[in-house]
C-alpha cells in the first residue's frame, strides 16, 4: 500500500458534519453485512461434530459482536448505539423486501415459487424472536464492555470482551429460541439448542480475541480514538 493511499484510508471523512473516520465506516458496513447475511444463512441447519445448529451460528452471526465490541471499545456506547439501530433498520428493509418480493405474482415461465418460500420465508412469530434477540443481546455487550472499560480502566481487554459475549449472546440467543420454539419442541430440546448455540457463539468469540485485540490496537492507533464512557447515557433509544 502506497503512501498517498494509506493517507487516503485513515483520512477523517465530512459531510458539513462531525468527522467520522473511515474505518469506523468500514466496520459499520461489516457489522450490517454480517447480521444481514447470518439471518439469510440461517436457515440451513448444518451438524459439526454432532451438534445440529443453524448456519449463520458459525459463519457471520458472531461477527456482528466482535465488530460490536470493536465499535464499543474504540468510538464508544454512542457510536455502537448508532450503529445497533442502523443494522436493526438495515434488516427491517431487507427482511420487507423478501417479504414483499414473496407475495407478488411470478411470471408463469418461473417455476421456483415453492424454493422461494422454503428459503426466504419467515413467519412473524421467527422474525420478532430474531429482532427482540437481537436489539437485547446487542445492547447488554456493548453496555457490559463500556463499563467494564471504566471498571478496568482500560486494561485486560479479554476480559470485556468474552464478559460482554457470554451475556449478550445468553439473552440473545435464549431471547430468540424461547420466542421462536416454546411450545414446538420439548423443553429438553430447547435448553439443549438453547446450550449448544450459546456456547457455540461464546467460543467463537473467545478464539477471535487474538483478531479484536489486533483490530482494536490498530483502530484506536490509526484513528487516535479510544472512548471512555465515563458521563456517556447507556439509554438504549438515545440516538445523539
Amino acid at each position: 500500500m502506497t503512501a498517498d493511499l494509506r493517507a487516503q484510508m485513515t483520512a477523517p471523512v465530512t459531510r458539513g458534519g462531525p468527522l467520522v473516520s473511515v474505518w469506523f465506516v468500514a466496520l459499520t458496513a461489516l457489522f450490517v453485512t454480517a447480521l444481514i447475511t447470518a439471518n439469510i444463512v440461517a436457515v440451513k441447519i448444518v451438524e459439526i461434530g454432532g451438534l445440529q445448529i443453524p448456519a449463520g451460528t458459525v459463519t457471520l452471526f458472531p461477527l456482528s459482536y466482535i465488530f460490536g465490541d470493536v465499535l464499543t471499545e474504540v468510538y464508544g456506547f454512542a457510536r455502537a448505539r448508532q450503529v445497533i439501530w442502523l443494522g436493526f433498520g438495515c434488516n427491517v428493509i431487507a427482511v420487507g423486501a423478501i417479504l414483499i418480493t414473496g407475495v407478488l405474482p411470478a411470471a408463469d415461465f418461473w417455476q421456483d415459487q415453492a424454493a422461494y418460500d422454503t428459503i426466504l420465508g419467515f413467519t412473524w412469530r421467527l422474525l420478532l424472536a430474531s429482532f427482540a434477540g437481537y436489539l437485547v443481546g446487542e445492547f447488554i455487550n456493548s453496555i457490559v464492555l463500556a463499563r467494564l472499560k471504566l471498571l478496568t480502566r482500560g486494561r485486560w481487554l479479554w476480559s470485556r470482551t468474552i464478559s460482554s459475549t457470554v451475556l449478550g449472546q445468553f439473552f440473545d440467543t435464549g431471547i430468540f429460541i424461547l420466542i421462536a420454539f416454546a411450545g414446538v419442541i420439548p423443553e429438553s430440546e430447547l435448553l439443549r439448542t438453547f446450550l449448544t448455540a450459546w456456547l457455540v457463539k461464546v467460543a467463537y468469540e473467545t478464539l477471535a480475541t487474538p483478531l479484536t485485540y489486533a483490530v482494536v490496537g490498530y483502530l484506536k492507533k490509526v484513528d487516535n480514538s479510544d472512548v471512555y464512557d465515563h458521563e456517556a447515557s447507556f439509554n438504549p433509544f438515545r440516538l445523539r
